[in-house]
């Protein structure tokens, strides 16, 4: 007995030790190349195993494998796929994956992508797969709404109205770029999300670059910077179909194919996607086709060329106007009412849409001159077609006539309109719809020199142009019923018999140039990176009216007024050990008045040619963190915003108009911002984000001269109050927290909470002519969302299933507000969020 039991632990040993030396070890650090930095959740898995770890916030990992000769592989979206061959225990060392996208390594240096724990500035970076998992059937900035300083909402609620601001911001003043290419309106600097409708579909990475950014052209953001990267082709044959489905009607789909890097230096990438639904908000059906295709060719090793097209044709209906809140209350509809609509012989009929296709295409050239210096320059071009709906004549549309609503704040009579401009017959409509058109030529080059001085120096230096044609008419698009619109607004045609697509009310053009220059000097040595950058622009301004003035009038296209612009940015980061780093930044420039704000009286002859430059000051501090299982950074900022352009313009007793010129009209953006990451197990990430502001109007302004059109003063000057009133259209405290648990290697669970509070509602400041209140302040709120992902095998074929719950306790809450009389909610205007809302998707990859 005393033998068998000897020879049965002997037997246990020997298995033990056979399993235990079965097993080995693999450790590693893994980076990415195009900024050196380590690549947190990055998959290893042994092959042919379910085994498998992913990498911490410093890019480690370690993984007991079940056999001590094996492989295993390494994986991260957007990265090519690196297998290692395993005998005994091993570690890999750095391991350097590379994009799997042919150039993007080129582009990403174009747009100016920040680099961890180098870079001094505040900078946040969603990645596709987190976008991909984030947006659903949201607006494409509702996806940076858990980012510090950002206030995104879906605005009026139609496809693609989604506004963005950032530190108190709005987009005006907060530069958008997509591969490194500014997309911002060159007359008023507004971004319309709805002209890149599908662009979260061929985005690669999006960085939030808050304050000075480390944009190297000369783009003087005042918020921040928007750094949008999209796909370039894949280094690999593949592509992928997939759908969305979701809430009131919402269908998409889509398929991208690459064909991978040939023998000969050549891929290719192309994707498409249709999608169409019935909108959350009454009256706002949409419908898209957006496109995307790459063209890259490597010639050499020293010349790389690559060709993108891509843009969206999309119309959709509107909500453009906000109600009182007592308002949304009396419909039976509630948050979703929408009085810009109705029926018109049974058919949908939007008073107020939006309609416009604005194709991107680009060439980008990039040139290795030799080991220490390279060239990339990209041309690009932008044709955009379209504009927003409205009425013109007698006004039939007003939402509390009962005359010409079906029911009490119900849709619009069209039926009973289009009868009455029948009846008139011969005499014309009296109400008709036409469309505000916005259509404009853009031509640009951007060219980007960087060189090495030495192994620690190195020189930036790039010119910037710009040429901008914007065409700004209005076209009649529904006589509803009648044989003409009578329109007497063109001096060369006065009686304008007009018939659908005439134009009518207006027609000019907008002429901006533009041409900027920067020079950066960037040092690295050790823990210590530096950089420092002067920037200098042109801006001219020209005005062309084919309405107003005769052909033969000299005075049909105004003189061009030039803006001379410069700014200067310095910073430094210096990481103290593996774990701590600090950073500090300092910048000053100047920025043009816009386009309107220089012709604020819509003519040739009264032109504000006294218009300030605006000039921004703005210092950071910042302070991060790197731990095994803590990422975290905190941020202190101070902008102080002068000469914010202010005109104001009304008629005067005479038919005539006069203006203002506001000057001195000063803000203060100043807060602190935080936001963390940590990776509580294997399986559970903890995602967070505060950002407190205190963003308020400086001073007072006083003697305010009124002039008239002869510019000879009149009546008595008008004060101005806004001293210490805060700043409107954006929560100046918001607070994010969320969970990610992976339930298995293949299911991902997320749930997200944002809290918005202290925002308060929008006013314009040049209105505020006597001592009042500050504006109304929204009530807080807080909102929670998830989603899930499932990835799994269909045949021989990768595929996930994505489904996301958006608002999920259906919280009712403000998110839009614009201050009325007397301050408070029962004057003040507004949009209401969205409710409870839900989208299910498939991709299959192959």
């Amino acid at each position: 007995m005393k033998n068998k039991i000897q020879i049965m632990f002997f037997a246990v040993a020997l298995m033990f030790t056979a399993f235990t030396m079965a097993q080995s070890t693999v450790t590693g650090t893994v980076l990415d190349s195009e900024t050196k930095t380590p690549l947190p959740g990055v998959n290893i898995v042994e092959v042919g195993t379910t085994n498998g770890t992913s990498t911490d916030f410093d890019g480690n990992f370690s993984l007991t494998t079940k056999s001590t000769t094996t492989k295993v592989v390494l994986s991260y979206v957007g990265f090519l796929d690196k297998e290692f061959e395993i005998t005994g225990n091993k570690n890999l060392g750095e391991v350097i994956l590379e994009p799997s996208e042919f150039s993007l390594q080129e582009v990403s240096i174009i747009a100016s992508v920040a680099v961890d724990r180098k870079t001094p500035v505040a900078v946040s970076t969603l990645r596709a797969k987190e976008i991909e998992l984030k947006l659903g059937t949201q607006e494409f900035p509702e996806v940076l709404k858990s980012t510090p300083g950002v206030y995104a909402t879906k605005s009026g609620g139609g496809y693609g109205d989604g506004r963005i601001n950032l530190r108190g911001f709005n987009s005006e003043n907060v530069a958008v770029m997509i591969n490194g290419v500014p997309v911002n309106d060159m007359e008023n600097g507004r971004v319309y999300w709805s002209n890149w409708a599908g662009l979260g579909d061929v985005t690669s990475s999006m960085q939030v670059q808050r304050g000075l950014g480390a944009s190297k052209v000369a783009v003087p953001s005042v918020g921040g910077t928007i750094n949008i990267i999209t796909k370039t082709t894949d280094i690999e044959e593949g592509g992928n179909v997939y759908t969305t489905l979701g809430n009131d009607g919402y269908k998409k789909f889509g398929l991208t194919y690459s064909t991978g890097l040939m023998e000969n230096g050549f891929a290719a990438t192309v994707s498409a996607s249709k999608t169409d639904g019935d909108g959350y908000v009454d009256g706002t059906p949409f419908n898209a086709i957006s496109y995307f295709i790459n063209l890259s060719k490597e010639f050499n090793d020293s010349h790389k060329l690559s060709f993108t097209a891509f843009g969206a044709k999309q119309r959709h209906g509107q909500r453009q106007n906000s109600h009182l809140i007592s308002t949304f209350r009396e419909s039976e509809r509630g948050k979703k009412y929408n009085s810009d609509w109705g029926y018109k012989q049974g058919q949908l009929t939007s008073v107020e849409d939006n309609f416009y296709h604005k194709p991107q295409i680009s060439l980008n050239h990039y040139w290795t001159i030799d080991d220490k210096s390279s060239l990339s320059t990209a041309a690009y071009v932008s044709f955009g077609t379209g504009g927003g709906g409205g009425f013109s004549g007698v006004n039939k549309f007003r939402f509390d006539d009962d005359n010409y609503r079906i029911g009490n704040l119900g849709t619009v009579d069209f039926d009973k309109i289009v009868a009455e401009n029948e009846a008139l017959g011969v005499n014309g409509s009296e109400s008709i719809l036409r469309a505000s058109r916005n259509d404009h030529n853009w031509f640009g080059v951007l060219s980007s020199l960087k060189t090495d001085f030495s192994e620690n120096l190195v020189f930036l230096g790039g010119l910037d142009f710009r040429s901008y044609l914007g065409k700004h008419f209005t076209e009649l698009t529904d006589l509803l019923g009648g044989q003409y619109y009578l329109d007497d607004s063109n001096i060369n045609n006065p009686n304008n018999f007009a018939q659908v697509g005439d134009k009518i009310l207006y027609d000019n053009d907008g002429k901006v140039g533009w041409l900027g220059a920067f020079a950066q000097l960037e040092y690295s040595k050790n823990d210590i990176a530096a950089f420092l950058s002067l920037s200098a622009s042109n801006t001219s301004y020209q005005r062309v009216d084919r309405f107003l003035y005769l052909d033969s009038d000299p005075l049909q296209e105004s003189e061009k007024y030039n803006f001379f612009g410069f700014g200067a940015k310095g910073g430094a980061n210096y990481n103290i050990d593996a774990n701590h780093n600090v950073f500090a930044n300092l910048g000053y420039f100047e920025r043009a008045p816009y386009f309107n704000s220089v012709f604020a009286n819509r003519n040739n002859v009264d032109v504000n040619d006294e218009a300030e430059n605006q000039k921004i000051l703005s210092f950071e501090l910042g302070y991060g963190f790197r731990g095994e299982k803590l990422s975290a950074n905190i941020n202190l900022y101070h902008t102080t915003w002068k000469d914010r352009t202010e005109f104001i313009s009304f008629p005067n007793q005479a038919g005539g108009r006069d203006f203002a010129n506001i000057l001195g009209v000063n803000a203060i953006h100043q807060g602190i911002e935080l936001d963390f990451v940590y990776k509580a197990t294997e399986k559970f990430k903890l995602t967070g984000m505060a950002s407190i502001g205190d963003w308020r109007w400086q001073n007072n302004i006083e003697d305010v001269q009124i002039f008239n059109e002869e510019n000879e003063a009149v009546g008595d000057p008008i004060n101005i109050f806004i001293k210490d009133l805060h700043v409107g259209d954006a929560a100046q405290t918001t607070f994010a927290l969320g969970g990610n648990y992976s339930l298995t290697p293949e299911t991902t669970l997320t749930v997200d909470y944002n809290y918005f509070a202290n925002l308060y509602a929008d006013f314009d400041p040049s209105n505020r002519q006597t001592v009042g209140p500050d504006a109304w302040e929204v009530p807080a709120y807080g909102i929670f969302d998830t989603a899930i992902r499932h990835g799994f095998k269909f045949g021989n074929f990768d595929a996930t299933l994505t489904g996301r719950i958006n608002n999920i306790f259906n919280t009712e809450y403000i998110s839009d507000a614009f201050d009325g009389n007397t301050s408070t909610a029962t004057t003040a205007r507004v949009y209401y969020g969205f409710g409870r809302t839900f989208s299910v998707g498939a991709k299959l990859n192959f």
